[in-house]
């Protein structure tokens, strides 16, 4: 169970998230949460970086940013005991999410999962601290954006779960931003493959590497509120039911890109310069 930055962006909606923990425990599972930084955490951090130093350096970075990830986790921790659970924070490093040597966009090379499996045993509730690792140098790092979502998929198929829950404050995937068009339709099952499209051309629901992930591994995805229940939307392999709906599943847009016109000069002298 994963749940974002907006979810856990105050102490109350810490608590919320402490109780969606221990309401799956009470139903017989064996919970692992990936949490993320509550709310703008990351960006003060790296903006308080900045601050501090015109080009940081990218080891101290990650010493940094990592940190607020490990708040929520402590947190949420906290929330669960006195819920009456026990439950266990660990950071990346703790949780065994080995990574390479390249600070701030590091890539998970392994996960040594032995810590969780034994937590998990002993009856509590697990709560991982996403968007970092330790690399095989043994040096803190950090995932780049949308960490959060590649560590809870990299566990759920290191962990052999049957599917990843992400919790965000949206429903669920749609066939357009509801913010812009009010009648989108919520999209019930969408494949890896449409999902990796839609998340590449704009759409921020998920990050695009833990949809990856998740094809690799065959780690079916349910993206659901935390804030309100809902059947939400599941992101699998293609299958039957799938391949009888509309050929166009969703529309996203991209705010970022730019449109430069050049004049005075032939497109072949333009690109020929280019080349």
């Amino acid at each position: 169970m994963k749940f974002g930055g907006t979810s856990v962006a105050d102490p109350e909606k810490l608590k919320r998230v402490a109780a969606r923990l221990v309401g799956a425990r009470e139903a017989g599972y064996r919970v692992v949460g990936v949490l993320s930084a509550m709310g703008k955490t990351t960006d003060e951090l790296f903006e308080l970086a900045r601050e501090v130093s015109a080009s940081p350096d990218p080891r101290e970075l990650d010493m940094l940013v990592s940190v607020g990830e490990r708040i929520s986790c402590a947190l949420a921790a906290m929330a669960i005991v006195d819920l009456g659970h026990e439950a266990i924070s660990l950071t990346g490093s703790q949780a065994g999410i080995v990574t390479d040597t390249v600070h701030g966009k590091a890539k998970i090379v392994e996960v040594r999962a032995r810590r969780i499996h034994e937590a998990l045993d002993g009856g509590k509730i697990v709560l991982v601290a996403g968007f970092q690792g330790v690399s095989t140098a043994f040096e803190v790092t950090t995932l780049g954006r949308g960490g959060s979502d590649t560590t809870a998929v990299a566990l759920a198929a290191a962990l052999g779960a049957d599917h990843c829950e992400i919790y965000t404050d949206v429903r669920g995937v749609f066939s357009a931003d509801p913010r812009l068009v009010p009648d989108a339709r919520p999209l019930r099952h969408v494949s890896f493959d449409e999902m990796l499209e839609m998340a590449s051309s704009g759409a921020g629901v998920l990050a695009t590497r833990s949809i990856e992930v998740a094809r690799s591994h065959t780690v079916k995805l349910h993206v659901r509120s935390t804030f309100e229940e809902g059947i939400g939307t599941w992101i699998e392999e293609e299958n039957d039911e799938m391949l009888e709906k509309a050929l166009i599943s969703g529309v996203v847009h991209q705010r970022e890109e730019t449109v430069y016109h050049v004049e005075g000069a032939t497109r072949a002298r333009l690109f020929g310069a280019l080349a």
